[in-house]
C-alpha cells in the first residue's frame, strides 16, 4: 500500500466516544483530501490522531509502516502537521522558528538549515516576515509561519487543521494553490475545512464525519448533495454549477437544529 490507511480507528474523551471504528479507504499520495463535517464531528481529533499527537486505538499506516511504532525523528521527517494556530508568547523570530522545526526531526548543518528555511519562506511569499518576532505577527501571518513549519522538512505526509480560517480571500486561493501544488509533488494532503466552497473547488475528495463515523466519501460532485447538508449540517440547500462549471453552495434555509 502507498500512502495514509486508517483501520478501525476509535477515539474517546472520557466516557464519550468521539470517532468508533473508523476505517478509511487509501489515501494516496497526489491528492488533496478535506476533512468535513459540522461542528464537533470529530475532524480535528481525527487529524491529530493520525498525526500522533492524540490516544486512538485502530491502526494508523504510512506506506505500510505503522506511525504509532515509528521512533519520533522518524516520524517528524515524514509527517508534516499544522495546527489551527500557533503557540503565542514566543519570542523567537521567523526564520529561527522554521529552523528548530527543521531540527526536530534531527540534525542539519547550519548553512543548509538557513537555506533550507528561507527557501521555503520565499516559497510561501513570505521571506519579508523573516526577522520578525512571531509574537508580532498577524493571525493570517503566523497561519502561513505554521504552514512553512510543516513543509520545511519535506514530509510525506501533510496534515492541516483549517490553514484558512485567518487568512483574506487572496492569501486563502494562495495557500491551497500551494496544497495542490505539494500533493502533486508526491505528498499525502490532508486538511481540516469548515469552508464547503473551498472544499468544492480544490478537494480531490471530501470525507464527511458525522455522529462519530464517515457518513460520506468521494470526489466533491458525489459528496456535496442536497441531501447530504440537509441530513449532516441540518440546513435546505442546493448544489449548482457556475457559469466556470465549479460547484456552488446556495444555503436557502435552517432546518431541524443539528444537535
Amino acid at each position: 500500500m502507498s500512502g495514509l490507511s486508517i483501520r478501525d480507528v476509535s477515539i474517546r474523551y472520557g466516557k464519550r466516544v468521539v470517532i468508533r471504528d473508523l476505517t478509511l479507504p487509501d489515501l494516496p499520495a497526489g491528492q488533496v483530501t478535506v476533512l468535513a463535517g459540522p461542528n464537533a464531528a470529530g475532524k480535528s481529533t481525527l487529524l491529530r490522531a493520525v498525526a500522533q499527537l492524540g490516544p486512538h486505538a485502530g491502526r494508523i499506516m504510512l506506506d505500510d509502516a505503522d506511525l504509532a511504532r515509528l521512533p519520533g525523528p522518524q516520524r517528524a521527517r515524514l509527517v508534516g502537521f499544522m495546527p489551527q494556530s500557533l503557540p503565542s508568547g514566543s519570542s523567537l523570530i521567523v526564520l529561527e522558528s522554521i529552523i528548530a522545526a527543521l531540527r526536530a526531526a534531527g540534525e542539519t548543518p547550519a548553512a543548509q538549515a538557513d537555506a533550507q528555511a528561507m527557501a521555503v519562506l520565499d516559497r510561501l511569499g513570505i521571506g519579508a516576515l523573516a526577522l520578525n518576532p512571531l509574537d508580532q505577527l498577524s493571525g493570517g501571518q503566523r497561519q502561513l509561519v505554521s504552514l512553512a513549519q510543516a513543509i520545511v522538512r519535506n514530509p510525506r505526509l501533510l496534515l492541516l487543521d483549517e490553514p484558512t480560517s485567518a487568512l483574506d480571500l487572496a492569501r486563502q486561493v494562495r495557500l491551497l494553490a500551494e496544497l495542490r501544488r505539494l500533493a502533486a509533488e508526491g505528498r499525502v494532503v490532508v486538511a481540516v475545512l469548515h469552508d464547503l466552497a473551498l472544499a468544492a473547488q480544490w478537494a480531490d475528495r471530501i470525507v464527511v464525519l458525522h455522529q462519530g463515523g464517515i457518513h460520506s466519501d468521494g470526489p466533491p460532485e458525489k459528496v456535496l448533495t442536497p441531501a447530504m447538508l440537509a441530513e449532516v449540517y441540518g440546513v435546505e440547500a442546493r448544489v449548482e454549477r457556475c457559469s466556470r462549471g465549479n460547484l456552488t453552495i446556495l444555503i436557502d434555509r435552517e432546518l431541524a437544529p443539528v444537535p
